[in-house]
């Protein structure tokens, strides 16, 4: 293990924002840990970013797992023994799945059974992960970034999708609440919205490239002069 490189891991990354974010921290010098739920898919991811000669490397991990949480956690504090970037961006959006797509979802029509499936991964998942890497965070300078969405915004809520929209409030509340607790750590906390991305959840009317989505999660993660507990998007705050 290259005790110097920072160690970034970031969930759900075998494409789209979490697969953009991998490249662009591997560029800046870290070893990169690829999550994913399929093994098969994130292996093939990792290999596409190290054929750019960057420093990454797969491993399985499904969020709303307990059991594979905890062999993760096992597997990065044997293979790497620290993390310094935590980036929770696996999520779902299954509103509306059954027809209608996800904007024709209202919250009179909605199954407590997707509104469930949503939260375990877009909220719980997250909360699993960082409970369980916690303790190989250096605690000056770390960072956890959950990534979340301008439809969690409470300042301009509106209807439709309302699994993905719960949950996407519930995780930036997860923000404060692990900011806050953390904060005689060093451990900074932030959420962020990366826009409409052009992805297989964001759909191809989307008007951001992945490379735009990631662009402040990486900021995050390198930047030091950005304060604990805030919700950001290109770079800049945005309310709750």
């Amino acid at each position: 293990m290259d005790s110097i490189k920072k160690v970034a891991v970031v969930t759900g990354a075998n494409r789209g924002i979490g697969f953009e974010t991998c490249r662009q921290l591997a560029k800046r010098g870290m070893r990169v840990v690829l999550a994913a739920r399929d093994e098969r898919k994130g292996r093939a991811a990792a290999e596409r970013l190290r054929k750019e000669e960057l420093d990454v490397d797969s491993a399985p991990l499904d969020v709303s797992d307990d059991a594979s949480v905890r062999e993760f956690a096992r597997h990065i504090a044997k293979t790497y023994g620290r993390v310094d970037v935590l980036v929770n961006n696996a999520g779902i959006m299954i509103d509306g799945e059954s027809g209608g797509g996800p904007a024709a979802a209202g919250v009179m029509q909605a199954k407590v059974e997707t509104l469930r499936r949503t939260m375990e991964v877009n909220v719980f998942g997250a909360l699993r992960v960082t409970q369980a890497l916690l303790p190989l965070m250096s605690k000056e300078g770390a960072r956890i970034i959950n990534v979340s969405s301008g439809m969690g915004q409470l300042a301009d809520m509106n209807g439709g999708s309302p699994g993905y929209r719960m949950s996407k409030t519930a995780l930036n509340a997860l923000t404060r609440i692990l900011a806050d607790e953390l904060k005689e750590t060093g451990i900074r906390v932030d959420s962020i919205c990366p826009g409409w991305v052009k992805t297989d959840m964001g759909g191809a009317g989307a008007t951001r490239t992945p490379q735009q989505g990631a662009d402040t999660i990486v900021w995050l993660a390198t930047e030091r002069d950005v304060p604990t507990g805030g919700f950001f998007r290109d770079r800049k705050p945005i309310p709750w």
